[in-house]
């Protein structure tokens, strides 16, 4: 009897657990402080703002040509050191988006680095030419070994932003 009760208690958390993770896949807009955080391009005011985790699973529903209209919030693990015109930002340990902004139309700090940010706009998957991807090591500023090291294009999660909030 004992055993029983064990595994239905067992059973429980395991499915309260699952329950809670469901919910955190996901919050809005509307549940955070806005004047926490620095606006750049449009209005960001989604009802559905993903995880990185969460998002990381929808990239890998995409297949080159999908896009998908969607925000999320993650760290930015790199951005452009020239203007800011572009970011990478990780969507789990070992993968990330490049982050660019809709019709180039605005920019972001360039000493974002590790800082949290919400971004809002197209997911999509593409691949990089090797004369991108050098462009884009030359602006995060590569040594020219490290740009010369690049021959092959990339398969990327791309990320098309219409708006950018910064954590201050």
């Amino acid at each position: 009897m004992k055993k029983i009760a064990l595994f239905f208690a067992g059973l429980s958390c395991i499915v309260g657990c699952n329950s809670v993770q469901k919910e955190k896949e996901s919050f809005s807009v509307k549940d955070i402080a806005l004047s926490e955080y620095d606006s750049f391009g449009g209005e960001v005011s989604s009802d559905a703002v993903f995880y990185k985790d969460a998002i990381a699973e929808k990239y890998k529903d995409l297949n080159e040509g999908d896009t998908i209209n969607i925000a999320f919030s993650s760290t930015v693990n790199d951005v452009c050191k020239a203007k800011g015109c572009w970011m990478k930002v990780a969507l789990n340990k070992e993968e990330e988006t490049m982050v660019k902004f809709k019709d180039y139309g605005f920019f972001v700090p360039k000493d974002i680095e590790n800082d949290t940010i919400i971004v809002q706009g197209k997911a999509y998957v593409s691949e990089t030419s090797v004369d991108e991807l050098r462009h884009l090591a030359q602006d995060a500023g590569k040594s020219e070994d490290e740009i010369a090291a690049i021959t092959t294009p990339k398969k990327t999660y791309s990320f098309m932003a219409d708006g950018v909030l910064v954590k201050q």
